[in-house]
């Protein structure tokens, strides 16, 4: 299990961005599994939506990429490197997320060719799916670029 001091020396996202509190497991290059603990106090929720507060879909989506991020840079030879985005396929929200909800987020990387690969995330409050589908991500050096 991963802390958050610990995710930091593997991803570069930092407050307020970082967007997962731990990491449960982690299969270097294969796969992870993160925490996110929603609370009240995240900034989104001020105008997202006043007296009814959900959690926006796109940052449900960017804290899977960060635990995919996490299997993907913990790989030794990727240290350092940053992972960009590259597309989102067949993703579906199933489920609304408010303050006081755990997410459980889980991205197996299903295929990596050189820099660039795709990962298969699910976003789970206890046993119901909220969020699925495909992320994929291109790594880049940013002291090389």
């Amino acid at each position: 299990m991963l802390n958050v001091e610990q995710i930091q020396q593997i991803i570069p996202h930092r407050p307020p961005f970082l967007l997962i509190d731990r990491i449960l497991e982690l299969e270097p290059g294969k796969r992870a599994v993160g925490l996110k603990n929603v609370t009240m106090n995240e900034p989104h929720f001020v105008g997202h939506f006043p007296g009814f507060p959900v959690m926006p879909g796109v940052l449900i989506l960017e804290a899977l990429a960060q635990v995919g991020a996490t299997a993907i840079l913990a790989v030794e030879a990727n240290k350092g490197k940053i992972g960009l985005f590259a597309g989102v396929d067949e993703f579906r929200w199933r489920g609304q997320v408010v303050p006081g909800d755990t997410l459980t987020l889980e991205v197996e990387i299903v295929r990596l060719k050189g820099p660039v690969g795709k990962g298969q995330a699910t976003a789970k409050v206890g046993d119901k799916v909220v969020a699925e589908g495909q992320l994929m991500f291109a790594l880049t050096d940013p002291s090389k670029d």
